[in-house]
């Protein structure tokens, strides 16, 4: 299915309110078409007239004018004021739908789309590109239809007038069609060109405004001034080739629109010499030109406008085009409230069939209740199992079940549901804390968002911020120290209440003390549930029902701690390594 096509789904729903704005539009254009036949009759009927008196002439005058400024003054705002309002109304409308439609499309998107995507260029197509496709509606669906309308009215007008000079008035239009399609070819994809490279510009921007502080404390300014050169310069090539183009576009065509009303002057003054044209009748064809082809240098402009619109449908299609790597089978069924028993058999996973396993048959039992912990160096895959479990990815080889059931046949949100996360970087949204503590279960009251907080020993350092639970946090957090994120992002856990949890390395950016505090609150949000943690410092999960090590994606050890401690394998060298044996 073609861009385009696909964006007139969005329009279909309006169908209608487009059709009631073309008419009033045609209204709208159809008056000031008056003027030049107003002129005529003054020329030739009023001021040329020879058997009238100046009296008369005067009394027919006040008579037409009065008559035109009927027409002008009251009738024609209130049709221009509903021809405006109906097109920004439905223009504004189907970019509401659209923007509504690409945002459930971002959260369903998987991870490994925004690991190898930036932020920015999304943002630049959620926002500059849906807006630049609202031209399409109200320039192409609305405005050239009305233009061409006008073309068509004025031309039959004159045809009723004088048909040879109508002939030389619109010879020169197929040269414009010509040129109009050999230039515009080129200008799509220039313009298609011109926003990537924008979109890259504010992708690279976007990222290095989050880095600022990395920028500073390495004296790097000189070098991201370098880099953010380059991308700026690739944007400025970009659209110096756009503007050449479009420059030679609108000599080429304006030309043409200039040529044709010095023909109609030349020709009709000789018909006027001859005595075949009235000079009303010159002055009222001379006045018509500039009702053909102002719509005509109009669809220049449009077509311009609508080169640059299609460009950014087509970006905006191919974004909401992009395939889900998880997605929901047809049949699939809600889960509904789980035990948590969780069951992980013959697991294998690579991200790209080009690439190596990241797991190799991980097989794992885990019964109700039950805290197991994955250890092992970076890169093992720990991370990557975890994952597995709330459907993040979806496993190539082997199956994932919860209480007995294939999480693939589940409806993933209702698998999530059931699922708790705390990671190493909780993302906190630049909004009060109570906002936040809320994303564990948005219809909370009051009184549970407090509850939650205590429960996550963070109620105490919350009612001493000054504004206490309405007090902003910033971007990401960015004005509570790590560990007050972390008993935030812990809270809205306990708010969630989950029968699974997964701690991803939720205390290994934290100090001492912080992970001394942190790691109590999370054995108590662990009580009676079933929960998985990975880990980095192994003194953290030493009272684990089980403890995974996780080497090259494989499982080489299990245990206890103190089974694994006799063993005197992997898991010994690395809590050697640490320096944490107290015996």
């Amino acid at each position: 299915m073609s861009s385009v096509k696909q964006y007139m789904a969005f329009v279909k729903p309006y169908k209608w309110k487009i059709f009631w704005t073309i008419i009033v539009g045609i209204l709208k254009f159809a008056i000031p078409l008056l003027m030049p036949l107003i002129l005529k009759y003054v020329i030739d009927d009023i001021i040329g007239a020879q058997g009238l008196t100046n009296g008369e002439k005067l009394t027919q005058l006040f008579w037409i004018m009065g008559l035109a400024f009927v027409v002008f003054l009251i009738l024609r705002p209130p049709i221009e004021y509903i021809r405006q309002y109906l097109a920004q109304w439905v223009g504004n409308k189907i970019l509401y739908d659209i923007r509504d439609r690409l945002f459930d499309h971002i959260q369903k998107l998987s991870l490994k789309y925004y690991a190898s995507t930036k932020t920015g260029e999304i943002i630049s197509r959620v926002i500059n590109d849906v807006e630049q496709t609202k031209n399409f509606v109200v320039t192409g669906l609305m405005n050239v239809w009305l233009d061409m309308i006008t073309i068509l009215i004025a031309i039959s007008i004159m045809l009723t007038m004088d048909v040879e000079m109508t002939i030389v008035a619109i010879i020169l239009f197929p040269l414009f069609g010509f040129t109009v399609k050999y230039f515009y070819g080129r200008l799509r994809r220039l313009t298609r060109e011109r926003s990537q490279a924008l979109a890259k510009v504010q992708g690279h921007l976007h990222e290095r405004v989050q880095g600022i502080p990395v920028t500073r404390s390495f004296a790097i300014e000189d070098y991201e001034q370098e880099q953010f050169a380059k991308r700026n310069k690739h944007f400025l090539q970009r659209a110096m080739k756009h503007v050449d183009w479009n420059a030679r576009t609108f000599a080429a065509t304006n030309t043409i629109t200039d040529l044709a009303p010095l023909l109609v002057i030349g020709f009709g003054g000789y018909q006027v010499v001859t005595g075949d044209l009235t000079v009303g009748g010159l002055a009222a064809f001379v006045g018509y030109m500039e009702r053909v082809y102002n719509p005509l240098r109009r669809l220049i402009n449009s077509s311009t406008t609508l080169v640059q619109a299609i460009a950014s449908i087509d970006r905006v299609m191919e974004f909401m085009n992009e395939k889900y790597d998880v997605k929901d089978k047809e049949d699939a069924i809600e889960l509904g409230k789980v035990d948590g028993r969780v069951d992980i058999e013959n697991v294998s996973l690579r991200y790209e069939e080009n690439e190596r396993d990241v797991l190799k048959n991980i097989t794992l039992h885990v019964e109700k209740g039950e805290t197991i912990a994955f250890v092992g160096m970076s890169g093992g895959g720990k991370s990557t199992i975890v994952n597995l479990i709330p459907r993040f990815y979806d496993v190539r080889e082997g199956s994932i079940k919860v209480d007995g059931i294939d999480i693939r046949d589940v409806k993933a949100r209702s698998l999530r549901d059931n699922i708790g996360m705390v990671l190493q970087d909780n993302i906190l949204f630049s909004e009060s804390i109570a906002v936040n503590i809320r994303m564990g279960k948005p219809d909370a009251t009051d009184e549970e968002v407090i509850a939650a907080a205590k429960a996550a020993n963070a109620h105490e350092f919350i009612e001493k911020l000054p504004q206490g639970y309405d007090t902003l946090v910033g971007e990401r957090g960015v004005k509570l120290s790590g560990g007050q994120k972390q008993r935030i992002a812990i809270a809205r856990v306990f708010l969630k209440n989950p029968p699974i949890l997964i701690f991803d390395e939720a205390t290994s950016a934290l100090d001492l003390e912080s992970e001394h505090l942190i790691q109590e609150t999370m054995e108590k949000l662990a009580s009676d549930r079933t929960t998985f943690i990975v880990a980095h410092r192994l003194a953290t999960i030493t009272h684990a029902d089980r403890i995974v090590v996780i080497e090259n994606g494989e499982i080489t050890e299990m245990g206890t701690h103190e089974e694994l401690m006799e063993k005197k394998g992997s898991y010994y060298d690395l809590y050697q390594v640490q320096n944490l044996n107290a015996q």
